[in-house]
Parts: structure tokens; C-alpha cells; sequence
């Protein structure tokens, strides 16, 4: 397979051949959804959170809300080990291990109607798992929003064109936030806001070379630092204001640019320049110093398996599933069309020339060692008016593949530095939403956690305790931020998140083991947990050992191996904790499981 059409044929084929197979025997046989049962958001129907969805409108919210920059920019960051592995990785993890996971959270969440997972692990597993897995929880969102903020660091450094696009799209979403706060119209005042987030990327190159221009060409340093400052601001306003409208102007774009990717791979069906396996697959790659395994599936963990996918499962989306089959759909279709946007962005990665793409992905004095020469990055540079050596975390390498696919197109050939600025607009718009929202989530549970501690932090509305916790939050995952590469971080940000996929997975096996018909059932759970356990505590020693604790190692920091170490330790608590609950449920008399199935 040399050309990108092949791939993306294959995998749309595959992925319809498994939601139509596995997944309809997942929720009908294994989960045993019954349509005459009523939902959550019937039983607990108020308006707000509780409220019965069509199942295409759910589908479309969840999807918006899982994929955001991860499948992006995964797939490009493992492109580096060949094309081969990382397709395998989509197609295989997402099926056995994504779409498995996300369809047995939601269903667990709405059979404790519509709890976060946290709670639903206290229910079923006990009080020390509840503990541990809120405990996980929150270190997995203050990781995530630095993984994915340093995706976009290298893209707006000395890029003044594409940092004016990205803040205009501040007051931008304000403004439409206000129109439908006055209006009651979200749907004109989306229109108008793409208008006027297009209109800012064309008008890029008019203030470039101004004074405002000269501002905004910052650099990385500061970028890392006004990122976590945005955050605080960010999350002290109302999510009407901001959160909501640029959630709405994000799924737009997403739909628009996911649209035209498969237009432009379906007319160009551009040739696949890397090979199926290089040569950095036994480890010391200038992007991933590991090995091919684990690394692949940590750095793929959006588009394959995602535990941050845990958060939307168990927290809106239950609460608006009209009937328990619409989480076919919602929970296993959703994550397939993320594994989707995974293959297309690695199609885009590695349709770029080897020596391009790792020109771009590691630092210039690291690419003089691999003995490569650039191919067409000089022209791309000039098409495109920015030098992009050294520009690593791979949002830069999915704007350039996406933008050289796109000016193939005759009528396009001269359009490539418009592509690229939007792609960087794109992408950051998707992560700026994850981070008004992560910030939050990370407030919510200090707050939970610390007021057990003293009790007016449980207040979610007491003003001193939200801003506390908010700036603690910040922080946090300023400081992962500024502690490290893309390497280090991001390598941090899949074990957390892999980590927490392991958790729900060991919940939904619980689950099965309860209610399904036949045992072996729980296998649909235990054969992607027993992988996943094994492969994130292997990559997690070994980024202890030659990274956070080794001080001759560029991402040599302390803190982040003690950051390791307590996850891991946190995943054999739950697992020990699950272990000896099933041994318990294995135990019992078959009328005394069918107590446990009605339960």
C-alpha cells in the first residue's frame, strides 16, 4: 500500500465491518441493552443536564467532545517508527480496545445513573478504588492539558500570523457567546463567527510585518507561560461566554476540515513516502526515544484507546442517551470515526518526505546527526513563509502535510501558507477549548478532594475556593508544561492516559462479570486490559529509568518520574481492589449472581 487511498478504503471497510459485527454483539449479547428499560435522561429528565437526545445529535456532541488534538497529533508523533505499526495500532486498538471501552464506561456510568467514574469504581469496587480512581483522574486532566499544549507551542512561536488567528478567536467566541445569550440563536451566530475566524486567518498576512505583528512574535518561553495565564482568565468566565461558542466554532471547523482532508486524499490519493518500518524502531528516534513497542501505543492513545474519553462517557454524555442501544452509535460508532481521523492524520504525516518530516519533528542539531537531507522543506517554507526546521510536537507536521495535500489541487497551488495558518488555527482552537475545559474539571476535583479536608472548598460557587483551586490547577500543568520536551510530556500524558483507560476497562469487566449471561464474556475487557496494563506499566518504567531519573537524559526531571510512580501505583491499587471483588463474584451461587444481574 503506497498511496493514501488505499488506506483510507481499508480502513472505512474494516471499521463498517466491525461496528456491524462486534459491535452490535458488544451492546446486544455482552451488555445486554435493553430498550424497555428506561434511561437516565428519562428518569432524571430536568431540562439541563438530564435530557433524552436523538442519537445522531448525541453521536455528534460525544464525537466533538472526545476528538480534539489527540488523534491529531498522535499518529504524526508515531509516524517516526513507519507507517505500519501506527495503522495496525488504529485499526487494532481501536476496535478490541477503544470502542470496547467507551461503550462498557457509558453503559457503566448509565447504569449508576449517569455518574462520573469515580463514583460508579466507589459503587462497584469499594471505597479505596473510588479514592484511587478519583485520585487518577485528576492527575490524567492536569497531565492532558500540558501534553497537549505543548502541541502547540513550536506551531505559534515567531509565528505572528498564526498567533493573531488564534487570538482573535477569543473575542470572537465571546462575541457569539453574547449574540446567543441574546438571541437565543447558537446556530446564526456559529455562521457568523466562522466568517469572521476566516476572515482573521486572510488578514494575517497584512499585520504580520506591523508593530502588532512584532508583539505577537513570541517566543516559546513565552507562549509556555501565556498559556497557563489564559487558562486561569479563561475559566473564570461564565461557559456561556467562552467555552460554549468556541466548542460550537470548533465542531464546525472539524467537520469542514476532516471533510475536505478526505476530498483532497480521494482527487490527489497521495503517494505514501515513508516506509512501513524505519530504522528507529528499536528506540533512540529523534521524536520517541523508545522502542516501538510500548511507545506506539502511548503515543497513539487518541484514535486507538483513550482514557480521557472516560471523562465525556461518565460525565455529559449518559445523561442524554434516549435508549440503552443508541450507545452502539454514540459509544462504539463515535470512537471508530475518531480512529478515522487518526489514520487520515498519519496519512498526512507520513505523505511528507522522511527527511522533511524529521527536519521538522526534532531539533536542528539532532536532525545533523541522522545524516538526511531535506528534500522539499525549502520550498514548503517558502511556500508557506515561516522556516519550519526544529518546529517539534507535531502540530506543525500535520499543518504542512495537510496543506501540501491541499495545493496540489491546480486551484489551490498558491494557497499554501492560507492552509497552513488555518491548520494551526484549527488545531489550537480545539486545544484552547480542551483547556478551558480540563482547567475546570481540575478546579472540580481539587475542590472534591481538598474538601474533605476543609469543608467550604466543596462549594463549587464559593468565589475564594474556585479561584484557589483554579490558579493550584494552573499551575500544575504550567509547570509539566515548562518541565520537559515533547518527548518527556507527551510520553507523561499517554501513560496517564493509558493508564486510565486500564481503569475503565477493569470497570466494565466488573460490570460484565455481573450482569452478562455467560462469563466469558468478561474476556471483551480482560484481553485489551491484560495488554494495556502490561504495556503502560512498561513504558512508564522505562520512561522512569532512562528519562525522569536519568540526569544525562533531556527530559531528566524528578518530579515527573514521582508523578509515574504514584499512577502506577494507583493502577495496582484498583487492580488488586477489582481482583478481589471478582474472586468474590466468582464465588457465588448462580441464584445469588442473578440477585447481583437485577441490581
Amino acid at each position: 500500500m503506497d498511496h493514501a487511498l488505499t488506506f483510507v478504503i481499508a480502513t472505512i471497510c474494516i471499521l463498517m465491518i466491525c461496528y456491524r459485527l462486534y459491535g452490535v454483539f458488544f451492546v446486544r449479547k455482552v451488555l445486554r441493552a435493553d430498550d424497555t428499560k428506561i434511561t437516565p435522561a428519562h428518569e432524571l429528565k430536568d431540562g439541563k443536564d438530564y435530557l433524552p437526545t436523538n442519537k445522531w445529535v448525541a453521536f455528534g456532541g460525544h464525537f466533538a467532545a472526545i476528538a480534539a488534538a489527540g488523534p491529531l497529533v498522535g499518529p504524526v508523533l508515531a509516524a517516526q517508527y513507519g507507517y505500519l505499526p501506527s495503522f495496525l495500532w488504529l485499526l487494532i486498538g481501536c476496535v478490541i480496545g477503544g470502542a470496547v471501552h467507551d461503550t462498557v464506561v457509558l453503559f457503566a456510568s448509565m447504569k449508576h445513573r449517569g455518574k462520573s467514574l469515580s463514583e460508579v469504581a466507589k459503587a462497584e469496587l469499594g471505597p479505596v478504588a473510588g479514592w484511587c480512581t478519583g485520585l487518577a483522574m485528576l492527575f490524567i486532566i492536569t497531565i492532558t492539558m500540558a501534553g497537549l499544549s505543548m502541541v502547540v507551542v513550536h506551531a505559534l512561536e515567531r509565528n505572528p500570523w498564526g498567533a493573531f488567528a488564534v487570538f482573535m478567536t477569543i473575542p470572537i467566541a465571546i462575541c457569539v457567546g453574547l449574540w446567543e445569550k441574546m438571541t437565543g440563536s447558537m446556530k446564526n451566530a456559529s455562521y457568523v463567527g466562522i466568517v469572521a475566524i476566516m476572515a482573521c486567518v486572510f488578514a494575517g498576512p497584512y499585520i504580520q510585518h506591523t508593530m502588532i505583528g512584532e508583539w505577537l512574535s513570541l517566543n516559546a518561553k513565552t507562549v509556555s507561560l501565556i498559556l497557563p495565564i489564559y487558562a486561569f482568565f479563561a475559566t473564570a468566565l461564565p461557559v456561556w461566554m467562552l467555552l460554549t461558542p468556541r466548542a460550537a466554532l470548533s465542531s464546525f471547523m472539524k467537520i469542514g476540515v476532516f471533510g475536505l482532508l478526505i476530498v483532497g486524499v480521494v482527487f490527489i490519493n497521495p503517494q505514501i513516502q515513508f516506509p512501513a518500518v524505519t530504522d528507529f524502531i528499536h528506540g533512540g528516534g529523534p521524536v520517541l526515544a523508545g522502542p516501538v513497542w510500548p511507545f506506539i501505543s502511548i503515543t497513539i492513545a487518541c484514535g486507538a484507546i483513550s482514557g480521557f474519553h472516560a471523562f465525556i462517557g461518565s460525565g455529559t454524555t449518559p445523561k442524554q442517551i434516549d435508549k440503552w442501544s443508541d450507545i452502539l452509535p454514540v459509544g462504539f460508532g463515535a470512537m471508530l470515526a475518531e480512529c478515522l481521523v487518526g489514520v487520515m492524520a498519519l496519512v498526512a504525516a507520513t505523505a511528507l518526505h522522511p527527511a522533511d518530516y524529521f527536519a521538522i519533528n526534532s531539533t536542528p542539531e539532532v536532525f545533523k546527526t541522522l545524516g538526511m537531507d531535506v528534500i522539499h522543506l525549502p520550498a514548503l517554507s517558502q511556500a508557506i513563509g515561516l522556516d519550519l526546521q526544529g518546529r517539534t510536537g507535531g502540530a506543525v507536521t500535520l499543518a504542512v502535510g495537510m496543506a501540501d495535500i491541499f495545493t496540489k489541487i491546480p486551484w489551490f497551488s498558491s494557497l499554501a501558507s492560507y492552509f497552513f495558518q488555518f491548520m494551526v488555527m484549527f488545531e489550537a482552537v480545539f486545544i484552547l477549548t480542551a483547556i478551558d475545559s480540563g482547567t475546570r474539571v481540575s478546579r472540580y476535583l481539587l475542590q472534591d478532594f481538598l474538601g474533605d479536608l476543609w469543608a467550604p472548598l466543596k462549594r463549587t460557587d464559593w468565589m475564594p475556593g474556585a479561584i484557589g483551586t483554579s490558579i493550584l490547577a494552573c499551575i500544575a500543568w504550567g509547570y509539566l508544561l515548562n518541565s520537559g520536551d515533547i518527548n518527556s510530556v507527551w510520553a507523561l500524558f499517554g501513560v496517564s492516559n493509558q493508564l486510565m483507560a486500564s481503569v475503565g476497562l477493569i470497570i466494565g469487566a466488573t460490570i460484565i462479570l455481573r450482569i452478562a449471561d455467560k462469563r466469558v464474556y468478561m474476556l471483551t475487557c480482560l484481553i485489551p486490559l491484560a495488554y494495556l496494563f502490561v504495556t503502560v506499566n512498561y513504558a512508564g518504567y522505562w520512561m522512569i529509568d532512562n528519562v525522569y531519573f536519568n540526569a544525562a537524559a533531556k527530559g531528566y526531571n524528578v518530579f515527573n518520574g514521582i508523578i509515574s510512580i504514584v499512577m502506577m501505583a494507583l493502577g495496582v491499587v484498583i487492580l488488586i481492589s477489582a481482583l478481589m471483588k471478582w474472586k468474590e463474584m466468582l464465588g457465588l451461587t448462580p441464584a445469588a449472581r442473578l440477585k447481583l444481574a437485577q441490581a
